[in-house]
């Protein structure tokens, strides 16, 4: 059956060509809410009204493009009470380590970590792949979020899909005009809120000098040795710790702050992920009760020229472990599981 043509289909079929479609659709929602809980609530509502309206398809559009206007309209509704999701440094000035202290706000306050598996789709083409994981970094999620929610969804239409203007128009029941506009609005709040480094590439896949950064740093963190996680950070590295507000930039609060509030995090392990198109890791800290490793963070890392710029650790381990894939507890061998994810 043609993705464009509508028609009778067994409810298997009609599961199937959906399904088809879960993977972009969650990135789509993703980069519109921040959320990676509610992009997936976005995704299966999107999916649940398109099977029980299918019959009111008339294939004037192809079934992709009559998703993402469910997804869309989704994602509006839900952005309706102007609420914007952020990471710490969106909300605050760096804390000095003398003043640290662990204050956490709402969980629904924060940018949320997201597999890459659960929104990249696989493509050939490694320009379009290495566009699509940009897309997906935290720092353009965050210049996202202070788009109004339509400027949103036609930046991500046109910048990161690569839709036509008429085909944007047509989706929102706007203009032409309109759209472009909006585009040119949005791309004009992002330049003004452009960051140093946001432009970073990391390699698909990590070519070798990144790989050996990643070998020093499970290294250094497993080993708890502050002088060589030191000399692997940029002099203007940002640790952040969602659901907390504080956030600490350059290497001697960084580590200081390692040594002393978070020195529990000493002797701990490491499991690589992929998240958010950027390396990451798993974090197990020693479990004195239990033995072996209970999980601590998800923790996504920001590479630019040969340094660690940012390093963020996001700790309701209830929440991201299962959407990761990676276990709850971890034995006393944790240090010779196979490094995979």
């Amino acid at each position: 059956m043609s993705d464009s043509t509508a028609g009778t289909a067994t409810v298997e079929d009609l599961d199937a060509r959906l399904e088809r479609h879960r993977v972009e659709l969650t990135g789509y929602c993703y980069r519109m809410l921040g959320s990676s809980f509610e992009a997936e609530d976005a995704v299966q509502d999107t999916l649940l009204r398109a099977w029980r309206s299918y019959d009111k398809f008339e294939g004037r559009s192809s079934l992709r493009s009559w998703l993402y206007r469910i997804a869309t309209n989704v994602c509006l509704d839900m952005l309706t009470a102007g609420s914007k999701r952020a990471r710490p440094m969106d909300l605050s000035e760096a804390t000095p380590l003398a003043q640290a202290a662990l204050s956490p706000r709402p969980e629904n306050t924060w940018l949320e970590p997201m597999p890459d598996a659960r929104v990249l789709p696989t493509v050939q083409d490694p320009a379009e792949a290495a566009v699509a994981k940009e897309s997906v970094r935290l720092a353009f999620l965050a210049a996202l979020q202070q788009l109004p929610p339509k400027q949103r969804a036609v930046l991500i239409l046109r910048e990161v899909l690569a839709w036509r203007a008429s085909e944007v128009a047509e989706l929102l029941d706007t203009s032409v005009a309109s759209v472009n506009s909006a585009l040119q609005r949005a791309r004009a709040t992002l330049a003004e809120r452009a960051e140093a480094g946001a432009d970073a590439k990391v390699s698909d896949p990590l070519d070798e000098e990144q790989q050996k950064l990643l070998e020093r740093y499970v290294a250094a963190f497993e080993g708890y040795d502050m002088t060589a996680l030191t000399a692997l950070l940029h002099e203007d590295a940002i640790m952040t710790m969602p659901p907390f507000d504080l956030w600490l930039t350059g290497h001697e609060d960084i580590t200081g702050f390692m040594t002393t509030i978070g020195s529990a995090c000493e002797g701990s392990r490491l499991l690589p992920v992929q998240v958010n198109g950027l390396p990451g890791f798993a974090q197990y800290k020693p479990d004195p009760e239990k033995g072996g490793f209970s999980p601590w963070a998800i923790q996504v890392l920001e590479i630019s020229d040969g340094r660690l710029t940012g390093f963020h650790f996001y700790l309701d381990t209830q929440r991201w472990f299962p959407l990761f894939g990676v276990p709850l507890h971890l034995d006393g061998e944790a240090d010779e599981i196979e490094q995979g994810a």
